[in-house]
């Protein structure tokens, strides 16, 4: 007979601060569909990770926190990418809000729209979507996925009238010039369902996961983006968009 479904969990942070409204709890998950070139995270892309907790074991272990998050911040879901375990995703938001704890789920959207996956989007308080391109050669060239299933994703969240954020990691060489970030603001523009557009800044702290695991990294010669360029291209996005 089969036991109740465990999670494949690659770590967890109690105190986050970054991925989502307050402090929160987060959730890594293994296993993603996309190849990111500047992924500093190349440990959650396959494989075993280090917890396999079932919903109400991960879920009584998050509530201790509940004291610290309190009512302003929660659990955020992420990864690897949390769609690729879709079933296990709703179960643990349905016994977090057992306990009245705000559920933020983090996705690059490249996980095609199953139910499973539909309902996980749908339950979660809030949803942090990756914008990484602006079109299916970016996606194609820098992912190795599908734009349109990104775009098929935001325009599901936008018919549920969901709660989004949007986030776009910022490549010197690549995206960090503000005919670029016009591209992507034509995008955010059409979507009523965003609330925020967050660019953040490529950066090489991850470098060295992929010299351990023996992955090639096609950014290796590339610098991170400065402070400053970042606020610049932050305050450009800001009013290209208006007020999200």
């Amino acid at each position: 007979m089969n036991g109740p479904r465990r999670g494949n969990i690659h770590s967890v942070e109690s105190l986050a601060a970054l991925d989502g409204k307050g402090i929160r709890y987060e959730v890594f998950f293994m296993g993603c569909p996309f190849r990111c070139a500047y992924c500093h995270n190349p440990d959650t892309w396959e494989g075993e990770g280090a917890m396999h907790p079932t919903a109400d074991e991960l879920a009584a272990k998050i509530a201790r926190y509940k004291p610290y998050f309190g009512k302003e911040g929660g659990v955020t879901l992420s990864g690897g990418e949390v769609l690729t375990q879709s079933e296990f995703a709703c179960e643990l938001t349905d016994r977090l809000h057992e306990r009245g704890i705000d559920v933020a789920l983090d996705t690059c959207g490249g996980v095609p729209l199953t139910d499973s996956v539909r309902r996980a989007l749908a339950s979660a308080d809030m949803v942090i979507l990756d914008l990484k391109f602006h079109d299916e050669e970016g996606y194609r060239r820098y992912c190795r996925g599908d734009f349109r299933t990104v775009m098929n994703t935001l325009d599901f969240l936008e018919e549920r009238g969901a709660c989004v954020w949007l986030r776009t990691v910022v490549v010197p060489g690549i995206n960090d010039s503000e005919e670029e970030i016009e591209k992507y603001a034509a995008i955010v523009k059409r979507y009523k369902c965003v609330r925020r557009w967050q660019l953040l800044a490529f950066h090489t702290m991850g470098f060295s996961k992929y010299e351990r695991m023996g992955i090639d990294n096609p950014l290796k010669d590339t610098p991170a983006l400065s402070k400053d360029r970042l606020a610049q291209l932050q305050e450009f996005a800001d009013k290209c968009t208006g007020e999200l």
